[in-house]
């Protein structure tokens, strides 16, 4: 047997491990210090029981073994906490949990959990190996003959239609990820979650096109089946996600030679469309939005043109950036240039036509109408202003006795 132990305090992982091993030599036992790191062993390993911790950095225990037990249906869980409260035990029984465990752990207590739910195991194991194993070649070799035909790519000679025979007719679904970070453990949460929707509200798959796209085909039962399904997704991505996405959707689609300019031009729609999420992040990539528009607002300087300098879409970038700042790009680099101009008029003798250039504007003509529209006066105007408030807080401090 196969035991996954994830919990967050080494003391706790290595003292369950220690317990099975003296008790149970023949079982192997793999530990994981946080809900990242159980996905990766889940998908890596072939684990038959996890006893995970509730309470965890990012994720919970309970929220592990929601988004995981659609998908890894086999896995028994067993939930470990140090708070008692009941509303704990009682989510763990609704999502199907073998035991709720209080720290600290008895190691009798312990041992005979392991011992029942090693016997029940084996049992299981025995009936379902083959049967599973079938289901599951089949599901990755569907998933990836569509994932290839939907990017475009030669199959090769196989034909599609078993694999969709059961869809006469169907929707695209396609979730994008924006991060410049490893989406792995967002790409297995999508995955899980709109898998289970999909059962839950007709028939379909989904399939992975891309590091940071994932597409379902969709079969809803039922009139608004695909409205339902996309808020229901919407909703639960906002509460598991620390990524933006967007959800996009095609129309009913009855032709499967479709299906790839289908999803090139949900793709290229996708630059268009604003997302479902912000980021809980961010700050970084707008700090060094920040200080390059400081360093070059002399230039011309455009939304795509600093979007792409801290790698991010520029709808998204677009959204973040006035989420952090308070401004819209446009008006904040038009705000900048503006104070500096007015430093410039009231503390320099540059011309204004060397002080448009100075602040990014070319244009002179262009830079006095910006100027008059903001502050109310021309460029000349605002210089005599300021000039004459300087004369007289002059006057006023040489009058002072």
């Amino acid at each position: 047997m196969n035991i996954l132990v994830v919990d967050d305090e080494s003391v706790i992982r290595s003292g369950i491990e220690r317990t099975i091993h003296r008790h149970f030599p023949e079982h192997r036992v793999v530990l994981a210090a946080d809900p990242e790191e159980a996905v990766q062993l889940l998908k890596q390993e072939p684990i038959d029981l996890v006893l995970t911790d509730v309470l965890m950095p990012g994720m919970t225990g309970l929220e592990l073994m929601e988004i995981s037990r659609k998908i890894h249906t086999h896995v028994k869980w067993v939930v470990i906490s140090a708070y008692s409260e009941f509303a704990y035990a009682k989510e763990a029984v609704r999502l199907g949990a073998k035991d709720y465990l209080l720290k600290p752990i008895g190691k009798e207590t312990l041992i005979d959990m392991i011992r029942e739910l090693g016997k029940e195991i084996e049992q299981e194991n025995e009936r379902n190996k083959e049967a599973q194993l079938l289901k599951r070649n089949l599901r990755f070799l569907r998933e990836a003959v569509f994932a290839r035909w939907a990017s475009g790519l030669d199959l090769g000679g196989i034909d599609l239609a078993p694999f969709t025979e059961n869809h006469p007719f169907f929707h695209l679904v396609m979730v994008r990820l924006e991060s410049d970070s490893d989406t792995k453990l967002e790409h297995f949460i999508v995955e899980n979650v709109f898998s289970e929707l999909i059962e839950s509200a007709g028939k379909g798959f989904v399939t992975s096109i891309d590091a940071r796209s994932l597409l379902g085909l969709v079969t809803p039962s039922g009139e608004g089946g695909l409205n339902r399904l996309v808020d229901q997704l919407r909703s639960h991505l906002k509460r598991y996600l620390k990524t933006p996405f967007q959800i996009l959707c095609s129309d009913r689609i009855s032709d499967l030679a479709k299906v790839p300019a289908e999803v090139r031009r949900m793709r290229e729609s996708s630059a268009f469309q604003v997302y479902d999420h912000y980021a809980s992040g961010g700050e970084q990539a707008v700090e060094v939005a920040l200080q390059y528009i400081r360093a070059h607002y002399s230039e011309e300087l455009t939304l795509e043109k600093v979007a792409s300098i801290v790698y991010l879409n520029p709808v998204y970038f677009s959204q973040l950036f006035k989420q952090k700042t308070g401004k819209g790009f446009k008006e904040y680099v038009t705000h900048l240039r503006l104070e500096r101009a007015m430093e410039l008029l009231r503390d320099s003798e540059l011309k204004v036509g060397d002080i448009s250039e100075r602040v990014g504007y070319p244009d002179v003509r262009h830079f006095s109408q910006i100027f008059r529209k903001k502050t109310g006066f021309t460029p000349s105007e605002y210089r005599q202003h300021a000039g004459a408030g300087r004369s007289d807080a002059s006057a006023e401090q040489t009058a002072k006795p």
